[in-house]
């Protein structure tokens, strides 16, 4: 599939790695934005593989790597849940000016709570699908619980996820604490879609139903069966992507019809 490699940069004037996987043939019919999940990258497998199966729709897909992660600049221990967002809104801004306005915003993970948040400042924004999202974001911050409490202490403190260490202050955590995810699902006004699997370990599948259950229709909610939180499996998020194209097929109506 046709890749570009675009140059965004944040509100700090930080280059963002990023990628736009376009349709193999034909102009797209919609552009889609994807945010990762917490301290992943836009490389991880299930993200290529839902791009894929979007393009084939003929939906491209930018993915890019919040600030401090991947190929993105700046430091990560400088950011938070608010910058996530702020991230995404330029993001949606570049392909406004360069290409076409985004239609769809796609989040896994925390990404997904991102993607709720920052919907209300794209207007272009018809369709919002969360993939395993918490549905408040202070969950995150429970499950760091001990590295929250060494934050709070030291200002801030070192957590090992993947592999990696990171290293997280504590204004990553009163960020999460601030942020009220129930009323941005409850005035989100944009078609929703929720994929979560009840096998999930990270994140609990009754965040899924609370999300569900907060917003307007139009809505769908579509169980991942025995997926687990990444999507690690190639068939599962393969089918993630296929149900998501199904899905937006809905909202996305050529401009001749």
């Amino acid at each position: 599939m046709p890749t570009l490699i675009p140059s965004i940069t944040n509100a700090a004037g930080e280059r963002l790695g990023a990628r736009l996987d376009l349709p193999l043939e034909g102009r797209p019919l919609a552009y889609a934005i994807f945010a990762h999940c917490f301290t992943c990258t836009k490389n991880i497998k299930a993200a290529a593989h839902i791009s894929r199966a979007l393009n084939r729709q003929r939906i491209a897909v930018l993915r890019f790597d919040f600030t401090g992660l991947g190929d993105s600049e700046g430091d990560f221990a400088e950011t938070n849940f608010t910058s996530n967002v702020s991230d995404l809104v330029v993001v949606a801004r570049y392909l406004a000016e360069n290409f076409e306005p985004p239609k769809l915003l796609i989040g896994h993970s925390l990404g997904g709570s991102a993607a709720l948040q920052a919907a209300q400042r794209i207007p272009s924004i018809i369709g919002v699908v969360t993939i395993a999202a918490p549905a408040e974001t202070s969950h995150l911050a429970r499950l760091l619980a001990q590295t929250k409490a060494t934050a709070e202490l030291e200002g801030e403190a070192r957590v090992t996820i993947g592999g990696a260490t990171f290293r997280l202050k504590r204004q990553f955590f009163d960020d999460l604490e601030q942020t009220n995810m129930q009323r941005v699902v409850g005035n989100l006004n944009r078609a929703l879609l929720v994929l979560h699997s009840p096998a999930d370990q990270t994140v609990d599948i009754a965040n899924a139903m609370q999300i569900f259950e907060l917003a307007r229709h139009p809505k769908s909610f579509v169980s991942l069966d025995t997926a687990d939180h990444l999507l690690s499996s190639q068939r599962d998020s393969w089918y993630a992507g296929e149900v998501i194209a199904a899905w937006a097929s809905r909202w996305l109506r050529p401009a001749e019809e």
